[in-house]
């Protein structure tokens, strides 16, 4: 996910949240500028999808790395994972 702060200027966050062993989402990488091009070209280039949320973003880049999430995002990042989960499945039936 990534939203401008400035012209020109990714921010990117990316999460880990395996259901069966994990409670929540965790922070896995974060940053500006040239790390958040990084992180978003890796995840391109696994074919992880990357979705622009301003909002969601700058929260999640409050948190620390490898944090996770705090329960008052559960509910964005519930909403964010359930288009994923639609996204991966509209995938599979093409």
């Amino acid at each position: 996910m990534n939203a401008p702060r400035s012209p020109g200027r990714p921010v990117a966050v990316a999460l880990r949240y395996e259901r069966t062993d994990m409670p929540a989402p965790r922070v896995t990488a974060k940053g500006a500028g040239e790390l958040a091009q990084r992180i978003l070209d890796l995840a391109r280039q696994h074919d992880v999808p990357v979705r622009a949320d301003p909002d969601l973003l700058e929260l999640l880049a409050a948190c620390d790395l490898g944090a996770e999430i705090p329960p008052e995002l559960y509910h964005a990042v519930a909403e964010l994972l359930a288009f994923l989960h639609r996204l991966n499945g509209a995938e599979q039936r093409s």
